[in-house]
């Protein structure tokens, strides 16, 4: 059984960074693929990337390309990371991590591949 719990979100000016940590408490972490979803307030919930198991692909949607990366570490920790550089007002959300056995991106980017939820934590980035 997967149990995601997401850390590391709170308040933050914009241009500044932040990183989020998921972490998984069962024994099968490093079998998934996982990716990153974000709701802001009112919308819909967003997708913002993905990374295979093994860590060797990853992508992003368009609006944080080159500014969010993700990453893990299925040695030790059992995390994955959202790095956010360049941070915008517009990226206040909840943000919620998942994982998913499959990798296609047309799956992922509508929320479609997810087996397993995260409960999400709030990011705010302040003017």
């Amino acid at each position: 059984q997967v149990q995601l719990v997401e850390s590391g979100g709170g308040l933050v000016q914009a241009g500044g960074s932040l990183r989020l940590s998921c972490t998984d408490s069962g024994r099968t972490f490093n079998t998934y693929n996982m990716g990153w979803f974000r709701q802001a307030p009112g919308k819909e919930r967003e997708f913002i990337g993905a990374i295979t198991w093994d860590a060797r692909s990853t992508y992003y949607t368009d609006s944080v390309q080159g500014r969010f990366s993700i990453s893990r570490d299925n040695a030790n920790k059992n995390t994955v990371y959202l790095q956010m550089n360049s941070l915008k007002p517009e990226d206040t959300a909840v943000y919620y991590c998942a994982a998913g056995a499959s990798f296609r991106y047309q799956l992922w980017s509508r929320g479609k591949a997810v087996d397993f939820w995260g409960k999400g934590t709030l990011v705010t980035v302040s003017s």
